[in-house]
């Protein structure tokens, strides 16, 4: 049997067509372009983890945007969700720059790892379970691999939950289901997993999460998980 990889599992995500709602509407989100990314050539393929192999941080996310990592190529780029998460990497020392716009902008995570739930952008961002549950196996796969892993960030509940979800398939989670919030801590197994808002404009706009807020998550996964 073939040992698997990181690098095996991005090109079976890149390629995957299981879901046809998805594979339909991140098409189409390529098609119907808004007028500020007109001459942009969509990715409109399903986006893969990103970052250092030898994480000892995982950050997971609910899936891509549809003019964000479905247009670039890349998870957390391209959109103002991913401003904010690369700028906090950045002041926490795991990331070379505060800024994620292209697949080429010279972007390189130390320590750190990106990925989501679900791979491609979903209508309204709202994976249906059964989508969900088609494609946890690439992030189930992906935290094994990353074999010095520590602290898992879950941007949102249902990155916590798809976190949850991976651990009790591997024998890890707890009985009971730990409660997400910012700044949630609970211990499953091998790994810490952290709670944090997610970054998106809904939570940013309102000030349900701050800077201050979502800087103070990197610092205690930093305390967590010492170089």
């Amino acid at each position: 049997m073939t040992r698997d990889s990181l690098t095996a599992v991005t090109a079976e995500i890149e390629s995957c067509v299981a879901c046809p709602r998805l594979v339909a509407w991140r098409e189409q989100a390529a098609r119907e372009k808004p007028a500020r990314y007109a001459r942009d050539e969509y990715w409109a393929r399903p986006v893969a983890g990103f970052g250092d192999p030898k994480a000892r941080l995982l950050i997971v996310g609910l899936a891509p945007a549809a003019h964000g990592g479905n247009r670039t190529g890349r998870v957390f780029t391209g959109d103002r969700s991913g401003d904010w998460l690369f700028r906090a990497l950045h002041k926490a020392g795991y990331a070379n720059q505060p800024t994620s716009v292209s697949r080429g902008d010279g972007l390189r995570l130390r320590g750190a790892y990106v990925a989501a739930v679900v791979r491609c952008a979903p209508p309204a961002n709202k994976p249906t379970t059964t989508e969900r549950d088609t494609c946890i196996g690439y992030l189930e796969r992906e935290m094994r691999l990353l074999r010095d892993l520590r602290v898992v960030v879950a941007l949102g509940s249902f990155g916590w939950d798809g976190v949850v979800r991976v651990a009790r398939a591997g024998g890890h989670a707890p009985a009971r289901k730990p409660r997400f919030g910012h700044l949630a801590e609970a211990a499953i197994g091998p790994w810490t997993l952290l709670g944090s808002y997610h970054p998106s404009q809904q939570n940013t706009f309102t000030g349900t999460l701050t800077e201050p807020m979502f800087d103070a998550v990197f610092a205690r996964a930093r305390a967590l998980s010492p170089e």
